[in-house]
């Protein structure tokens, strides 16, 4: 299994959580193995079963067909384009603060899980916007939905990081 960090903006005190409360972020590690590039280390973590994830509360499905809001058979190693690590942290940044400051907990808890994945990353992707199309029966759940693949040659390390709301 797969090492798994989750920070949950509930569980820190915002002046007004309403705006705020049901958003996250859903750090997955996985090991590398040496000399392996980096299309087929996407094409590994598409395979693998912690990647069936509909990240709506129902967790892992080791036989789900489906992944954030798309089907699983839409999402590939094709379905990722590389990206700066100052684009996703950006990203990610303005995601994060989008309703004003957030307390300092929650800071120090995306410093360390979240923006230090990406950060250390030799490589990054981020999952394309699939269009509508490729959404499950319940897909657009999500208002916001942000998908990376932080490679981290240095570490052996594949890092699936998922900032999104419910």
């Amino acid at each position: 299994m797969a090492a798994r960090t989750f920070v949950n903006f509930r569980h820190h005190d915002f002046s007004e959580p309403s705006a705020h409360g049901y958003r996250w972020v859903d750090v997955r590690s996985f090991g590398i193995p040496r000399g392996a590039q980096d299309g087929e280390l996407l094409t590994a973590l598409v395979a693998h079963e912690q990647f069936r994830d509909d990240y709506a509360g129902g967790g892992v499905d080791p036989g789900g067909i489906r992944h954030g809001p798309y089907w699983l058979r839409h999402v590939t190693a094709h379905a990722y384009r590389e990206v700066g690590k100052a684009e996703a942290l950006s990203t990610i940044r303005d995601w994060v603060d989008q309703y004003g400051p957030v307390p300092e907990s929650l800071e120090e808890a995306l410093a360390s899980q979240v923006f230090d994945a990406v950060d250390s990353a030799t490589s990054c992707y981020r999952l394309r916007d699939l269009g509508s199309r490729a959404f499950h029966d319940w897909g657009g759940v999500h208002a916001d939905f942000h998908e990376y693949v932080a490679v981290d040659r240095e570490r052996a390390l594949v890092k699936l990081v998922v900032a999104a709301d419910d």
